[in-house]
């Protein structure tokens, strides 16, 4: 079985009995082609993620990512698990060939596939489709067929073709040359493992469709359990929302510090982010929202050794450690091609292959971060990205960088690993004040204004925006009743009612 990388929207079924409804890619579409160290604490914490992640997790996780779908797990042929799985199944396509050439002809096994390959055609289907369902029930009728092959007269290649012309109708178009591939098969045992091997996948679309479908269900299911196992926990434990409280504390705090700026590095980021709640700033104290943000892009910078992480963020700081890996890995890349960039020139820059051809040297050596020296690993990124330069610049018929500035590049490039190096902190602060801006603003409208040295990473740069929006999104929704509350204590009354963090 293959992974199902396919996950487009669907489109509405349509009448049920005027034809199948068939999947765009992966759901029925159309037919035609067209802490603290208190114990006691610690014990409600572990109680609130163990009581949540049970059913929460996943509804949770759709929730946030839109964009979520299942995968066949795919097993590595070389590993022990892969090799086992392929011998049997081998061994079982073997079995069914022996069957079938036997003489007379044994159908037990064919019996058995047709069965399961009858259940699987079955569980495509929408409820209305019932003139298909009875189609199918009467054409792959299991005692029919029984006794069929009890008189050696089942015709396997004859309810292959049948299975074949359901599959097209049924299956998403994405499916359909894998179908059509099955048509040229004319081994009867190959083509029964073709067609159940594409039913793998249309049944794993089926199941993206149906998850796609109850996304908002699954949504509020998650926001309104999480909310109420919190509160249960929070009844017996009134400190519970303590480090929320400093958390917050502290991002009100920081609004009122400016970035550190690097003077030497050009263009240097501004420090505040161009929205209407801010355009007015000055003495003025900051709004909910502002605060908030703040503190969702303080998590990202989070001591690991700092136990106080806020309470009603622990089940989601694994997925915000991710989020401050990715970030960091695009400090790191962005870093690389501005200093690449400004010892190739604009020709060379200019030029799409070469700027993602660099990206993916780039990206391919920066994996070695996790398990080396980020120091040593940047010598191997300042060698390779030097030698891509020299290569190019040559290939182009252009001057090849002196010694002189093969030296510097590479020296420049390997001070990237120091986080104080100052190209690095800038990259860094800007990156970080974009993703303040997607909050207030929206990824799109934070994409049209990037600060130099995030243009070569507009891609990368909206798919994190898009993330870290919806985990903050999801988190407000769960948990804002609590945020206003507490930020109410922090900011004026006249200032705090402005905005209600669960309406954000």
């Amino acid at each position: 079985m293959t992974d199902v990388e396919e996950n487009v929207p669907l489109k509405d079924p349509g009448d049920a009995e005027s034809g199948p409804c068939k999947p765009e890619t992966s759901g029925p579409t159309r037919e035609d082609k067209s802490s603290s160290k208190d114990p006691s604490y610690v014990l409600s914490v572990t109680g609130l993620i163990d009581t949540v992640n049970d059913v929460s997790k996943l509804s949770s996780k759709i929730g946030m990512n839109h964009d979520f779908h299942m995968e066949e797990k795919v097993l590595p042929p070389s590993s022990l698990e892969g090799r086992v799985k392929e011998t049997m199944h081998n061994a079982f396509w073997d079995h069914l060939k022996e069957q079938l050439l036997a003489t007379p002809p044994d159908f037990s096994c064919a019996l058995e596939l047709l069965k399961e390959i009858k259940e699987i055609l079955l569980s495509l289907l929408l409820p209305r489709q019932n003139r298909l369902r009875s189609e199918i029930e009467e054409a792959l009728d299991m005692d029919l067929l029984k006794q069929e092959a009890e008189n050696g007269a089942l015709n396997v290649p004859h309810l292959s073709k049948y299975i074949l012309n359901m599959m097209t109708l049924l299956c998403a178009p994405v499916r359909d040359e894998a179908v059509q591939k099955l048509e040229n098969i004319t081994d009867p045992v190959r083509l029964l493992r073709g067609i159940f091997q594409v039913l793998g996948l249309m049944k794993m679309d089926m199941v993206n469709y149906t998850i796609q479908s109850l996304q908002p269900q699954l949504q509020e299911h998650s926001i309104q359990y999480e909310r109420a196992k919190f509160q249960e926990l929070l009844n017996k434990q009134p400190s519970l929302l303590a480090h929320t409280t400093r958390w917050l504390t502290r991002a009100a705090a920081d609004l009122s510090t400016p970035l550190p700026s690097c003077p030497d590095a050009p263009d240097a980021p501004s420090t505040t982010c161009p929205s209407p709640s801010e355009a007015a700033s000055g003495p003025e104290p900051p709004s909910p929202t502002m605060v908030l943000s703040q503190g969702f892009l303080n998590l990202l910078l989070w001591d690991p050794e700092d136990e106080a992480f806020p309470e009603t963020l622990l089940m989601d700081r694994a997925w915000l450690q991710e989020l401050e890996a990715q970030l960091c890995q695009l400090t790191v890349l962005a870093s690389v091609l501005v200093v690449a960039s400004s010892f190739s020139g604009s020709i060379l820059f200019g030029s799409p292959p070469f700027v993602d051809k660099l990206k993916r040297i780039t990206k391919a050596l920066m994996e070695e971060f996790k398990s080396r020296p980020e120091e040593e690993a940047m010598l191997t990124v300042s060698e390779q990205v030097s030698q891509e330069i020299h290569q190019s610049l040559k290939n182009m018929g252009l001057a090849a960088l002196s010694s002189d500035n093969t030296a510097s590049l590479i020296g420049q490039l390997q001070n990237i690993a120091k986080k104080e190096n100052c190209v690095r902190s800038v990259i860094d602060q800007r990156i970080h004040l974009f993703l303040k801006c997607c909050l207030v603003l929206g990824v799109q409208r934070s994409l049209l204004d990037l600060p130099g040295g995030l243009t070569l990473i507009e891609a990368e740069l909206a798919e994190l925006g898009q993330k870290f929006i919806n985990l903050t999104h999801h988190n407000q929704q769960v948990f804002g009743p609590y945020y206003t509350e507490i930020l109410k204590t922090l900011i004026p009354p006249a200032q705090a009612l402005e905005t209600e963090v669960g309406s954000l």
